[in-house]
């Protein structure tokens, strides 16, 4: 991911600490969930051929990368549905990838809708989109939808109106760019208490570049992150940590779900960053997750 990011050389010079817990969650995490919270991790793609002889066996074929891919990781973000309208026959034959595995779709709604129709007007499109992805079933997590930089809260009432159109049976995240949603507390608020009325997420993106985006509300007892790290600098590590402490104290209070989705300008390093929060996920958290396996030749499996 591109989105949010600065010079390297200036990676020490941020203050990445996560900001304090606002007041407005505590109507979302009322106490310790009825069951054992649940933790997604991550990518954005699982066609990568620079995986071959790291994550994936060597010899791995393109058609098995899927299948691969669903054994190192429970669930992905599903960037592929932001780039064209995919039809229920090939959602199926994902599905039938990862047929037997405990693995998520996460996908992300298509930018003709969400980038390019302002909002209006756009349910054939939306139509053709959710009938796609209902195909996962049993595999289909959120679905989230991400709004340009240019979409601001002038422009509320199209969001609002849009979100209000969406089927209840299905759980969706918001993540809004526009920098006047978070420099107007007014703004904000309006958006994420009408999130926890539409019983709806916002996203939270974690980007070196913008920090006001690193907003901390929850809507709803589940959270959704989008973590832009750095080719494994020092911060990147300790970033981690910081939000696992975090996430420990959600789950101590209420929170039931978590979707957490490693993103770095280059995407060969987010195994190694992945590995490394899984190791600590279970030390903070408790929790154990699938990950890329570092064995003792210094690959990963």
């Amino acid at each position: 991911m591109q989105f949010g990011r600065v010079n390297p050389a200036t990676l020490n010079d941020i203050d990445f600490k996560l900001p304090a817990e606002p007041v407005f969650n505590k109507a979302a995490l009322r106490g310790k969930p009825s069951g054992r919270p649940d933790f997604r991790l991550g990518c954005t793609s699982w066609n990568r051929k620079e995986w071959v002889g790291n994550v994936f066996p060597k010899g791995t074929k393109e058609k098995d990368f899927l299948t691969r891919y669903a054994k190192v990781y429970n669930s992905i973000e599903l960037n592929a549905t932001h780039y064209r309208i995919y039809p229920p026959d090939t959602i199926r034959k994902w599905k039938e990838k990862v047929a037997g595995q405990d693995f998520l779709f996460c996908p992300k709604v298509p930018q003709g809708i969400s980038h390019y129709s302002n909002l209006v007007n756009a349910m054939d499109q939306t139509s053709a989109f959710l009938e796609g992805v209902v195909e996962f079933g049993e595999h289909l997590g959120p679905i989230f939808l991400q709004l340009s930089e240019s979409f601001g809260p002038s422009r509320k009432s199209n969001l609002f109106n849009y979100l209000a159109s969406l089927p209840v049976d299905l759980e969706f995240f918001v993540e809004v760019r526009h920098p006047d949603w978070f420099s107007d507390p007014r703004h904000s608020q309006e958006l994420f208490s009408t999130l926890r009325n539409l019983n709806m997420g916002a996203v939270i993106t974690d980007t070196a570049g913008r920090r006001d985006m690193v907003h901390m509300h929850l809507p709803i007892a589940h959270t959704f992150i989008r973590y832009v790290g750095n080719h494994l600098h020092p911060t990147d590590y300790s970033r981690v940590d910081d939000w696992l402490n975090r996430i420990r104290y959600w789950m101590d209070h209420g929170l039931e779900n978590t979707w957490f989705f490693m993103h770095m300008p280059d995407e060969t390093a987010v195994p190694e960053l992945s590995a490394y929060l899984a190791g600590r996920l279970e030390a903070i958290c408790g929790l154990k997750v699938p990950y890329p396996q570092t064995h003792s030749d210094n690959t990963l499996f």
